[in-house]
């Protein structure tokens, strides 16, 4: 089986990354620039025409959406154990990645983009404060669930990868994320993992050569 993942640095692509890497599967990259617009070229939109990423490119054949990717990858690579047996701990599991991909992951476009939310001159900082504000509620919630636990659920799943990227992202727009304490802990929890490790060198990597295309 040949997978490539479409990925960008600091992008929710950072998510099937670690999760194809906890199960140990063999994939490629393919870099895409969002910060160039890259994901708008032909050749692209011809494997997503969402322009987005993550895709996962499974045998030729594309894959979107974040939370499908995963729970592909999951029931793929079932001795990875990244998903819960249990079918209501399943379906919970379920339910924390879906809430971080519609109610958290928006709020954090909010702050990236305020120019898809409201187009009238001299509303940008105001559209960015209140996606702030809503991103704060939610990583407040989030805390609550978090506390006394290492992880979401009893272990390791692809919802703490998933929300791994939106805290780390919310903190990068906003300081106070920090301010949550269990979210922080399970944030530095997460970069001691080696399939975190192996991301954050890659991403650094990719980052220096965006720039250095852009430098030539």
């Amino acid at each position: 089986m040949q997978l490539t993942l479409a990925y960008c640095p600091i992008a929710c692509s950072m998510v099937p990354y670690i999760l194809l890497t906890e199960a140990g599967a063999s994939f490629d990259v393919l870099s895409v620039n969002l910060f160039k617009g890259k994901q708008y070229t032909p050749e692209y939109l011809s494997i997503n025409p969402k322009a987005k990423v993550p895709t996962l490119i499974i045998d030729g054949d594309p894959l979107t959406e974040n939370v499908a990717i995963q729970v592909w990858i999951a029931r793929q690579f079932p001795d990875a154990d990244l998903m819960p047996q249990d079918a209501l701990t399943y379906a919970k599991t379920l339910a924390v990645m879906s809430w971080c991909s519609s109610a958290i992951h928006p709020k954090l476009t909010q702050q990236a983009r305020p120019e898809r939310y409201c187009e009238i001159d001299g509303t940008s900082d105001n559209v960015r404060a209140l996606g702030t504000t809503a991103m704060l509620e939610l990583f407040a919630l989030a805390d609550q669930q978090l506390a006394g636990r290492e992880w979401f659920f009893d272990h390791f799943t692809c919802a703490d990868a998933y929300f791994y990227w939106c805290f780390r992202r919310g903190a990068q727009f906003h300081p106070d994320a920090l301010k949550f304490e269990h979210c922080t802990r399970h944030m530095a929890r997460m970069d001691e993992r080696a399939s975190v490790k192996k991301l954050l060198a890659f991403e650094a990597q990719v980052q220096a050569e965006f720039a250095q295309k852009e430098s030539t």
